[in-house]
């Protein structure tokens, strides 16, 4: 019987990730002279280590914990890869390009259910803000790579070495991923994972489009036997947030050769409110002025998710893998509330105003089968089928004023669905001839993939004139369905020119129905001085076509707009209203990437690797700034046959911008096994990172004309949502420690000061850098676990938002912060392992 927990097996010719255990070689140990030496330094980094967490918890202040316990972080000493490889034996530290991989215990042992969240936490050069009030896109919350948004990193998510499928829902709040339509990361159950692998360089000429600034790798469990239950209980310190989880997983053997692992996760999560009170001056007179009615913090939700993994070998040629999963989330986030006289009010329904309500319904489904196996002569196949759908269906809890006292109370807005089908080809073979010096990887393929966007309209209430409130309805003339396809070939080549200098070179051409065809490259190279001293570089071109969802999505839902709530219309390049004004038909990004790093090993036990970088995106997709609409430029769409206008701005896609990233990784990884059994981990990383708009095509004539204050690319948008609004630096320390029984987990996390942009330069208001702490403790019993943890543990928040930004003392903390502002966050968990 084959015993599969520990290792995932990679379809031949694919680029995945393999991990191997952390065994007690890989420790240092306390014997000897040597390890005198290795004892004064693990003392000196654990005396350190502690010292900052002390000084950091003396001060409540000082310490924020949105950041979670490191189990083994960021490390990726001993792990065997061939992610951005062909070599079947290479190393992460040996690898040609800066990799991160994360262990499955690493991600559990958070208080968070969240992927995405735990990344953020693990990762330096990851991000994972949490906005509220973005009209329902908290549910499908975007992540960040290295400063970019999803669609240039996380819309390229892989499950096992497959393309995963983006969301339906464009995030269209004034937040981090404006514009976006990402993976979803948090519809994978994290009992599921076996490990996570993330690269943090251009990936387009091996995986294809949208890996500009990497990609993110989830490696499923595979084992046969064995499994485990656990269940978790949390709430924040003001006592609301309460999250209530049970999560399991569980393999089983297939006869002699196959494998059946099954994962499962339910939650059942409350919102939380940070808002403030009501000082708008159109509030006043109505009857909630100076109270608390505006919603802002985490959503409620509800959800499931289910996750399979299997895999049967008939014989060496031939072995039967599939995986897939099925989510379901419910969830309920907040409009901005509508004072008892507002004109979109029915004093006659609600005499003290209302807030009006969003329920999203997500649905994310998933089937990766293939086969795989040896041929003659030592050539290795691997060919797929890969599925993928996620459906978003909109509902509100609002009135349309349009329909006076017969407005419905609820309504039905609408559904978004996104599919994906991929068919792959993939073959690699292993060369060696006498005129070579070493072995030549060789690997070539092909790839077929269709990618499909519907949108079905709601109801004609959720429409009509001004239609619901708060987030309108999509219109019948909005609804249809949309399609292309795109054919790729690749062909990776890699070896060893030396004993110490290792090249890799990739090239991928790939042709889109809708735009073109385009060839991306790489070429990797690095060399070892000695084997604890190494020198890695790449250069590699990118391409993104932009999404379906991008260029066909329609919407009007609220917006704050400066200090003001108006109604904002979104519209594709390739309508009317935009075409109007000053749209032009997307066109694809085009970026380069550069990096070069450093990789010391002084000891067996101890890896330090620093990599520069550099990212140039030519023709940036991304949302224009919200166009307030004057009566002029009302009645310009008016006279052109645009007819019912119930939006007060409006805005649509562009490539009106070129970006420029650079930046700076530094990851350290520690371990050290003390004389009477105690295991140490430790884990440093951190992250400088800086975006620049260096190009801003010239503003439309039209617009010009129009008004002085209709310009497509704002001050907000060139220099905040597509330059720095997130910290420029991060930095992280995890340290885990084992004895006996019981285990301890800290992670501390210092995100730098962030700016939120203003159209006008004096708005503008800067927050503070901050330290978060979180700690956790094991205890483990026969087969039981017992946990007690806090994230956020001294209870850190943001500044409050300034008078300009926060509608009138509505909007009591910065949509902006990387760490959220609901609080300190206390969890138990118990979980029973077989």
């Amino acid at each position: 019987m084959r015993h599969c927990n520990d290792r995932y097996r990679p379809p031949h010719g694919s680029l995945v990730v393999t991990r191997t255990e952390f065994l007690d070689q890989g420790f240092s140990r306390g014997s000897g002279m040597g390890s005198f030496k290795r004892s004064v330094l693990a003392t000196a980094i654990f005396s350190a280590n502690l010292l900052s967490v002390a000084g950091i918890s003396a001060s409540a202040h000082a310490a924020q914990a949105t950041d979670e316990q490191n189990s083994q972080g960021a490390s990726t000493l001993g792990t065997v890869i061939v992610t951005g490889t062909r070599a079947q034996e290479r190393t992460a530290s040996a690898s040609l390009s800066p990799i991160d991989v994360i262990s499955g215990d690493s991600l559990r042992s958070s208080g968070s259910s969240e992927l995405g969240t735990v990344l953020a936490r693990l990762i330096p050069s990851i991000n994972f803000p949490r906005p509220s009030l973005v009209d329902g896109a908290e549910l499908t919350r975007p992540a960040q790579l290295r400063g970019l948004s999803p669609d240039q990193v996380l819309v390229l998510v892989l499950v096992n070495g497959k393309r995963r499928h983006t969301s339906a829902f464009v995030n269209l709040g004034g937040a981090v991923g404006r514009g976006s339509a990402p993976a979803d990361l948090n519809a994978i159950p994290l009992s599921a994972i076996d490990h996570i692998e993330v690269l943090r360089d251009g990936a387009s000429a091996r995986y294809g489009s949208d890996a500009i600034a990497g990609v993110i790798n989830i490696i499923l469990k595979s084992a046969d036997h064995g499994g485990s239950i656990s269940s978790k209980y949390g709430q924040y310190k003001k006592g609301d947030g309460i999250q209530r989880q049970v999560s399991g997983n569980t393999g089983f053997a297939l006869g002699d050769n196959g494998t059946l692992n099954l994962s499962g996760e339910g939650s059942n999560n409350d919102y939380t409110n940070r808002a403030g009170d009501d000082f708008r001056t159109s509030s006043i007179g109505s009857t909630t002025y100076g109270q608390q009615v505006f919603r802002q913090g985490e959503p409620q939700t509800h959800e499931g998710k289910l996750q399979y993994n299997a895999e049967y070998s008939f014989n060496d040629a031939a072995e039967f893998y599939s995986f897939g999963g099925y989510s379901k989330r419910r969830g309920e986030t907040a409009a901005f509330y509508r004072p008892s006289n507002a004109s979109n009010n029915i004093a006659a329904i609600y005499p003290n105003g209302y807030l009006p309500l969003i329920n999203g319904t997500l649905e994310d489904t998933s089937l990766v089968a293939g086969l795989r196996g040896e041929l003659a002569d030592d050539w290795h196949y691997d060919v797929s089928a890969n599925y993928g759908k996620n459906t978003y269906e909109l509902r509100t809890k609002t009135i349309n004023t349009s329909l006076g006292l017969n407005t419905p109370r609820s309504f039905d807005n609408g559904t978004l669905t996104n599919d994906q089908k991929q068919l792959g080809f993939d073959l690699s073979r292993e060369f060696s001839a006498a005129w070579l010096p070493y072995p030549v990887s060789v690997a070539f393929g092909a790839e077929y993939l269709h990618q499909g966007y519907q949108i079905e309209a709601g109801q004609a209430e959720s429409y009509f004139q001004t239609g619901s409130s708060g987030l309108g309805g999509f219109r019948a003339a909005d609804a249809g369905s949309y399609s292309r396809h795109n054919f790729a070939q690749y062909l990776d080549v890699e070896t060893n020119l030396t004993e110490k200098l290792g090249v890799s070179a990739a090239v991928r051409h790939e042709d889109y129905s809708d735009f073109g065809s385009n060839v991306s490259g790489s070429l990797s190279a690095r060399y070892d001085f000695t084997p604890q001293v190494a020198l890695r570089g790449s250069v590699s071109t990118g391409f993104r076509a932009p999404s379906l969802a991008q260029q066909n999505f329609t919407f009007t839902s609220s917006q704050l707009i400066g200090n003001t709530i108006q109604e904002a219309g979104t519209f594709p390049a390739g309508s009317n209203v935009a075409q109007l004004l000053g749209a032009e038909d997307l066109k694809p990004e085009k970026s380069r990437n550069y990096s070069l790093g450093l990789v010391l090993q002084p000891l067996d036990s101890l890896t330090v690797t620093a990599d520069v970088y550099r990212i140039d995106i030519q023709d940036r997709i991304s949302l224009s700034s919200n166009l307030v609409l004057n009566n002029t430029a009302i009645n310009y769409l008016r006279s052109n046959g645009v007819g019912d206008i119930n939006y007060t701005s409006a805005r649509y896609f562009t490539n009106a911008t070129d970006t420029s990233t650079d930046g700076v990784d530094l990851v350290a990884n520690y371990r050290y096994q003390f004389d009477n059994g105690v295991r140490w981990n430790s884990t440093v990383g951190y992250n400088y990172n800086h975006t620049k708009v260096t190009d801003v095509k010239a503003n439309p004539a039209i617009l010009d004309r129009l008004g002085v204050n209709l310009v497509r690319v704002d001050r907000r948008e060139r220099i905040g949502l597509l330059g720095d609004t997130t910290p420029q630096h991060k930095l992280t320390l995890g340290n885990d420690l084992t004895f006996g029984n019981w285990a301890l987990h800290s992670n501390l996390v210092r995100y730098g000061e962030f700016t939120s942009y203003q159209a006008d330069k004096v708005n503008d208001q800067t927050f503070s850098a901050a330290w978060l702490l979180d700690l956790a403790v094991d205890y483990t019993l026969k087969n039981w676990v017992f946990t007690l943890g806090g994230d956020n543990i001294t209870d850190k928040y943001p500044e409050k938002l300034n008078d300009f930004s926060s509608s009138g003392g509505n909007l009591a903390y910065s949509t902006f912060s990387p760490y959220g502002y609901s609080g300190a966050f206390y969890y138990g968990k118990v979980t029973y392992n077989w």
